[in-house]
C-alpha cells in the first residue's frame, strides 16, 4: 500500500483534476512546454545521469529527461493514478526503455537513499503539504552534490493568467474556507512565488546554492478566446470557484472570461506571458561522501 501524506492533493489529483489533466494533456503541455528548456538546461542533465521527474504528471519532463540522459535512467513520481497510466502509454508508443514511473507522495516515498544525479520539477513543487519535508526527502534521494532544478510560479499579478482571472473575480465569491485555504503558505499555485520563502524552505530541508532565476515564456492556452476559455473554464482551480456561485453568476463570469482572453488572441492561437520561478540547488557534499 502506497504511503500518503498529502491527502488533499492525492485526492484531487485522482479525481476531476488529475483527470482533466490525462485527458487534456496535450492542451496542458502547450500551456507549460516553453519552460523546458530553462529547466533542463540548468538541470545539466548528464548521458549517464539518474534522474527524478517529482510531480511528473503525463511525463513529458521525464520522457525528454530520459533523451538527455541516453545511458542513464529517468524515473518519474507523481500522486495521480490517471496521469501515470497517460505517461506510461506515452513512453510505451515512444519506444522509450530508460524509464520509469512510480507513484508516490515525494514527501515520503521511500527513495533509494542517494539514488539519482539529479531531481526536475515543472510546477509541481508548489503542492506539497510539509514542502520542508519533501524537499528534505527530495535530498535524501540525491547523491552527495547533486543538483535540483525546479519550477515554481511567480506571483498572479506578473502573469497575463492573474489579469484574466481579475476579470472574472467580481462574479465569484470566496468562502471563509476558501481563503483560509489560499494562504500564502498553503499548498497552490502560489505557495512558493516568493524567493525569500523558497531560499527558506529549500535551506531548511539541507539544500546548499540555492538560487531564484525569473523566466518567462509563452503559453498556449486555445485556438482563439472562446475555445481558451472553455478549455480555462474546465480548469479545476477554476472550476471550485464556479461551483460557488449560482448558475447565472457562473455564466456571467465565463462570459467574462473569454472578453479577458481576446486581448491575447494571435492568428493561430491565444498566448498568456508566463512567469516562473527557475529554482537550483544542491546537496551538500561531493560525489562518493556520505
Amino acid at each position: 500500500m502506497r504511503s500518503i501524506v498529502n491527502t488533499q492533493q492525492a485526492e484531487a489529483w485522482n479525481g476531476y483534476e488529475g483527470n482533466h489533466w490525462a485527458d487534456n494533456r496535450d492542451r496542458y503541455d502547450a500551456v507549460n512546454s516553453g519552460f523546458n528548456g530553462y529547466l533542463l538546461d540548468a538541470a545539466s542533465i548528464g548521458e549517464h545521469d539518474r534522474v527524478l521527474d517529482v510531480g511528473c504528471g503525463n511525463g513529458q519532463v521525464t520522457r525528454l529527461a530520459a533523451r538527455r540522459a541516453r545511458q542513464g535512467h529517468a524515473t518519474g513520481v507523481d500522486l495521480s493514478v490517471p496521469m501515470l497510466r497517460q505517461a506510461r502509454a506515452t513512453t510505451t508508443e515512444e519506444g522509450l526503455a530508460n524509464v520509469t514511473f512510480e507513484e508516490g507522495d515525494a514527501q515520503v516515498h521511500p527513495f533509494p537513499a542517494g539514488g539519482f544525479d539529479v531531481a526536475v520539477s515543472r510546477f509541481a513543487i508548489m503542492f506539497f503539504a510539509d514542502p520542508v519535508a519533501a524537499f528534505a526527502n527530495i535530498g535524501r534521494a540525491l547523491r552527495p552534490g547533486g543538483r535540483v532544478a525546479f519550477l515554481s510560479l511567480r506571483s498572479m499579478d506578473q502573469n497575463d493568467l492573474g489579469s484574466v482571472f481579475a476579470a472574472m473575480a467580481k462574479y465569484l465569491t470566496t468562502s471563509e474556507k476558501a481563503e483560509e485555504a489560499e494562504e500564502a503558505d498553503a499548498p497552490g499555485p502560489e505557495s512558493l512565488a516568493d524567493p525569500a520563502r523558497v531560499h527558506e524552505v529549500l535551506t531548511g530541508a539541507g539544500f546548499a546554492d540555492v538560487v531564484t532565476t525569473p523566466v518567462d515564456a509563452p503559453q498556449v492556452w486555445g485556438r482563439d478566446a472562446a475555445d481558451a476559455a472553455g478549455f480555462l473554464g474546465a480548469w479545476g482551480p477554476v472550476q471550485h470557484r464556479l461551483r460557488q456561485v449560482d448558475q447565472a453568476a457562473a455564466a456571467r463570469a465565463l462570459d467574462a472570461l473569454a472578453e479577458a482572453l481576446r486581448p491575447f488572441e494571435e492568428p493561430d492561437a491565444v498566448r498568456l506571458r508566463g512567469a516562473a520561478w527557475l529554482i537550483t540547488a544542491t546537496r551538500p557534499g561531493t560525489p562518493g561522501s556520505r
